[in-house]
């Protein structure tokens, strides 16, 4: 009897020890985890009774908060919750997103844990806090953001008519996101009500706006980049060897005849030079029969090659958000490739790749993987996470580079340049190497083409590369330049 009350007893101390293991295991290592999962009530309660981290935009040397928890008084006027605040909440929204009692986009969601003060990082600040008494406080996202460049970046988006368009801007040795604008825009102000109902209200409206507003254009919407893929096409061509260098003559007939037999024509039947053009004359006249004819004897697994080593076709980049895809499929008809290679029939790409492929040419030839998290910190100021920048790929070569540079800034300092007239020094305040482009799609109501321009600048010291697309904007020196001159100037602090 003695001996089965003691492995009795035995037994239950084992399961005792073992209980107490479990419970301090769970209480030391999974605690994070468990308040971070769906349907945690307690946790889903406790979240508006302390301080969500703020997110803060660091790119032009300070700290501007542009999403941040602030006291509320409850409805009994006894209690206080804390609630998001988006100080100037259309111009950060692609950058942001929103938190909400349903959830959150953006870097609101992206920074989820660390946002909340769940995140494994955090454990040795929650359990002071604990000890001291202080309230908890979730650590504060800084991000690469410069204030200038994006308040420049949206308002010109806004005062352009009207058009759904989009802007980012990168620093080209780093990969860091100056400014990364989207119109229409929304306020993540109305997404942060305690209320379900009021909540429900908001976002139908927003979901069934038609105009999207709640699209990230800069990074989720894709359109025709148009002349702006020549940059990828003379890449190819200078790479290859195929052209030789900016002075090598090519041809460009006009019209020219495509092996199916329809013609292309130049933009209003213009002959390019006298019709064998040194390659750099027709960069900056934009000639789509010269481009055509060199995309159609570099073949459409060269356009396709070379165009992945800028980042197109692309499905894994985060910044950290996903970014959708540019895509330049691979062709096995020669008549389409020449389309492609002045970026016409399927290529498709976000003005995030467009900043891409100007910072490549501007960084000689290395492309930096693009990032917007500058440093994580806790509340004590302690340094959680850092971002390093890093090489995506190397585009070109640094002889490339500085070829095709030699023909972006013509375009913007030639007087038959196509961006002379809206992007020249005199009118920027600071030379500018770009690319124009006006692609035809056919899609929005306004009957005009897509504008588009690309560029960087100072040209002899870049510091900063802009992407911008306008759907129906028209042609991309008349509105997608003039947008990338407003953000350029902001952003390095020219007085014009």
């Amino acid at each position: 009897m003695n001996r089965a009350l003691k492995r009795l007893s035995l037994a239950c101390l084992a399961m005792f020890v073992l209980l107490m293991i479990n419970v301090n295991y769970v209480q030391g290592f999974e605690s994070n985890s468990l308040a971070a999962k769906a349907g945690n009530v307690r946790t889903f309660n406790e979240q508006f009774t302390y301080q969500r981290g703020s997110i803060v935009a660091t790119g032009d040397g300070g700290e501007t908060p542009i999403a941040e928890s602030v006291p509320v008084k409850n409805s009994d006027s006894t209690t206080t919750t804390f609630q998001r605040s988006y100080p100037d909440g259309p111009v950060y929204a692609p950058v942001t997103g929103y938190d909400s009692i349903f959830g959150a986009t953006g870097t609101e969601a992206a920074y989820q844990s660390d946002l909340a003060g769940t995140a494994p990082g955090l454990t040795v600040h929650n359990l002071i806090s604990l000890v001291t008494g202080k309230p908890k406080q979730g650590a504060t996202v800084m991000l690469t953001i410069s204030p200038k460049a994006q308040q420049a970046a949206y308002s010109a988006l806004s005062n352009d008519g009207g058009h759904d368009a989009a802007a980012v801007a990168i620093d080209p040795s780093t990969g860091a996101i100056l400014a990364m604008a989207s119109v229409p825009s929304y306020d993540p102000n109305q997404l942060t009500t305690h209320n379900g109902a009021q909540l429900n209200q908001v976002d139908k409206q927003l979901l069934d706006d038609p105009s999207q507003p709640l699209l990230n254009r800069a990074i989720n919407a894709t359109y025709p980049p148009g002349s702006t893929f020549k940059i990828i096409t003379s890449a190819a061509a200078f790479s290859t060897g195929q052209v030789a260098n900016p002075q090598t003559t090519i041809a460009a007939p006009q019209p020219l005849q495509l092996p199916n037999g329809n013609l292309l024509n130049n933009d209003g039947d213009e002959t390019c030079g006298n019709g064998q053009p040194q390659i750099i004359e027709a960069f900056w006249l934009s000639c789509d029969t010269a481009f055509a004819k060199l995309g159609i004897n570099l073949g459409s697994s060269t356009l396709k090659s070379q165009a992945e080593k800028f980042g197109w076709n692309s499905s894994s980049l985060q910044i950290p958000m996903s970014v959708s895809p540019s895509e330049m499929p691979l062709l096995s008809d020669s008549s389409l490739t020449g389309m492609s290679a002045i970026g016409q029939y399927n290529d498709t790409a976000t003005p995030l790749q467009e900043a891409m492929d100007a910072a490549a040419i501007a960084n000689n030839g290395t492309l930096m993987k693009p990032y917007l998290l500058k440093e994580i910190q806790a509340p004590d100021l302690a340094s959680i996470e850092t971002t390093s920048p890093s090489v995506l790929s190397q585009a070109v070569s640094s002889q490339v580079a500085s070829e095709i540079g030699q023909m972006m800034v013509q375009v913007t300092t030639n007087p038959a340049g196509t961006a002379y007239a809206t992007a020249n020094p005199s009118v920027a305040g600071v030379e500018i190497a770009g690319k124009t482009g006006t692609a035809q799609n056919g899609i929005n109501n306004s009957g005009l083409n897509d504008a588009v321009f690309t560029c960087y600048a100072p040209y002899n010291n870049p510091k900063i590369a802009v992407g911008v697309m306008v759907q129906g904007g028209g042609f991309g020196a008349d509105a997608a330049a003039p947008i990338a001159v407003k953000i350029i100037q902001a952003y390095l602090g020219v007085q014009q």
